[in-house]
This record gives structure tokens, sequence and C-alpha cells, in this order.
């Protein structure tokens, strides 16, 4: 090296340093964090009240996540709505307090591609009646539903018409529909599909990180205010490094996705391409259990093999829990913001058919599991 050069060389790393760090101070469009639950309000609203909106107050949670599937809103032909159960919901979570985020996706049969095979999710033949769908909901609901997010795990092929993973096609779904939101509610909070936690990589499923980088290649970041990812904890406890749950000698999976930290990776790929001064938020986080709790003779690793390698009994699930909104309170401030837990059980959920009721920190009967009493009594950055 020349000796000028090594003159200056200190002054070179620093200005590298300085460099790197900078960035801009994240816009704090949510707590940080903030506290959420998956819930399964759809079907299961009485005549005189809706208990998940119940128990979501008792644990002392702001935000409840709701699926608005758009084929149970606009299922029979484009244009005719059905508003009963999205009326009732918007305005009961409203009347409590409480603040509402929806999932949409689930196009109607209508609206998909009549030359494939019909599959449970995937998108729809002409996105403009996508854009129609997003824009009708966010100006009935404006300023009553505060967040949406849109679509979930394209970069799986069952969310996507069982074809492959396409990142572009997946951001001009998400542009249209963004754009139809932003035009009807300026101050709805536009939330990007989370993504599913893999490391796998052939024509059927795509790792989240590549997706996400596809993404942002594609101009992504222009058409969401938050970006989703979904944090499953898999075997291992939260403040697991994605290293060690890596690591073959660690009874984790060994593989950094199977960490709850892998959101870390997410967060890195977002600096990189220069979208720092958003939050993340975390549509779905849980640890599955494998205790039956009584009602079932049966075990999850019969009826559910698939989950039963990471399966963690009821008090660890609590404790996991707990630690997971501690951990990113402690280390991921301010970037991290919603962080919603599943679920608040659907009252049809079996242990046979639903592997959610494994998942879940209630069942379907209304009996907490020890996740939802630790959850309550939790000390939260709001207290």
């Amino acid at each position: 090296m020349p000796t000028t050069l090594l003159k200056f060389l200190p002054l070179l790393l620093l200005f590298s340093l300085l460099t790197a760090c900078r960035q801009e101070p994240v816009v704090q469009t949510f707590a940080s964090p903030e506290y959420g639950i998956h819930t399964a309000l759809w079907w299961n609203m009485d005549n005189e009240r809706i208990p998940e909106i119940e128990l979501t107050q008792e644990m002392g949670f702001g935000w409840i996540k709701q699926n608005f599937a758009w084929r149970d809103i606009e299922g029979i032909k484009k244009g005719e709505y059905n508003t009963y159960h999205p009326d009732r919901i918007v305005d009961e979570v409203n009347a409590a307090g409480l603040k509402l985020v929806v999932r949409l996706d689930r196009p109607p049969l209508w609206a998909l591609p009549q030359d494939r095979p019909l599959f449970e999710n995937g998108p729809p033949a002409d996105y403009e009646d996508f854009r129609d769908y997003c824009t009708w909901l966010a100006s009935r609901y404006k300023g009553r539903i505060h967040a949406y997010q849109v679509w979930n795990e394209p970069n799986l092929d069952r969310e996507w018409n069982n074809e492959s993973p396409d990142a572009v096609a997946y951001v001009e779904l998400l542009r249209v529909c963004a754009e139809g939101i932003r035009s009807a509610d300026s101050t709805a909070i536009i939330i990007s599909a989370a993504l599913a936690p893999t490391g796998t990589y052939d024509d059927k499923v795509t790792p989240d990180d590549v997706f996400l980088q596809q993404m942002y290649d594609a101009g992504a970041s222009d058409y969401f205010d938050i970006l989703g990812v979904n944090a499953p904890g898999y075997a291992a406890p939260p403040e697991a490094s994605p290293e060690e749950v890596a690591d073959p000698a660690n009874p984790y999976g060994g593989h950094r996705v199977f960490a709850f930290r892998h959101v870390e990776d997410i967060r890195a790929i977002m600096v990189e391409n220069g979208d720092g001064a958003k939050q993340i938020a975390i549509m779905e986080m849980g640890w599955v259990t494998n205790d039956p709790h009584g009602a079932t003779d049966q075990t999850l690793e019969v009826l559910h093999n698939g989950y039963s390698w990471y399966a963690v009994d009821e008090a660890t699930q609590a404790d996991y829990l707990v630690r997971a909104y501690q951990y990113a309170e402690e280390n991921w401030s301010p970037w991290i913001g919603l962080m919603t837990t599943i679920f608040l059980a659907d009252t049809a959920w079996t242990p046979e058919a639903n592997e959610q009721w494994w998942w879940s920190i209630t069942l379907p009967d209304g009996t907490h599991r020890p996740a939802f009493d630790a959850l309550s009594t939790m000390p939260k950055n709001q207290d």
C-alpha cells in the first residue's frame, strides 16, 4: 500500500464506519412494540357479543388481526358486496377501543383465472378487480380499518394459484391495492405480505430473504408503509440467534430461518435497500404446542406430523411468547412495530382437522391455555 494512502487510512476507516451507520431515523408508525392477536371473528359472532373482542381487552392487547377474505365480501359477482360481517366486526372492534388490521387475499371464483385449476388462494385474472375491491373497502371503512396486510406468504406456491412464486407479479398486485387504499383513505397503514420463513428454493417455494430482495428489485418500497413478516419460533427459544439455531450441534432444525430472530436477517435486507426508516410488523408469531389439553386422545405427531418436530409443551409456549415480546422491546426498538400472536381459536376448530388448534392460546370453547394468561399479565410498554 502506498505510504500516502497509509497516512489517511484511519480517516478512511472512520468515514466508512460513519457512512455505514448513517440511516434515516425510523418513522414511529407503531409504538415499539404494539400488541396484536390473530382472531377468527367472521363466523363466530352471536347476537349479543363477540367474545374474542373481550378476550383481547382482557389481555391488554390493542390490535385485532382478522382475515377479510375477498370471496366472503364480493363473492357472487363484481360490484355486489355482502357487508354484514365486515360491518359488524369493524363497528364492534372500534366500539371496544381497539384497532383493526385486516388481511386481504382469497379472491372469489369469478375473479380467478378460468383457464387453470382452482386453488384456495392466488392472484386474480385481472389485477384491476383487486384494486377496485381494495378501494371500495378503504372507502367504506375509512378511518375505522386502521391497517391492511396485502396478501400472505406469496413466496409459497399454495398462496399463488399453485404456480411458482413470482415477486414481480406480487409487487404489481401490491401496487394496485396500495394505490386503491391510498386514494380512499390516506391515513390507513399498508403492510406488505408476510413471507413464509423458509430456506427451500425450488419451483414451489422461494426463501423469504430471496423473495424480499426480488420485491425490492421490482420497486416494492413505494407501495408499503410497514414490512410484514411471519416469525414462528419453531423449536428454539426466542433469544437464540440465527447462527445458534443453524448450528447442527443444537436441536433446533439446522437452519437460521428456524430462529424467531430470523426477523433480524429480514431487517438487514431492508437497511441494505435503503428502507431502514420503516418498521417491521410481525403478522404471525407463536410456538406450536403438543399438549392436547384434555381435548383429544390423539397427539400432534399423529394428527399433524409435519409440526411435531418443533412442538413444545404449553408452559414453554407461554414462556417463549412472553420472552419474544420482551426480547423485541429490549433489542428491536424502534424498528419493531406491531407483533401479532396466533391465535384466539375459532369455535369450529378441532384438533384433528385444524393444525391451528395446536398453535392457539385459547381453545374453541374459550378455555385459556397458559399462554393466554401469561400474555395477559405480561408487562407492556404502554403500562
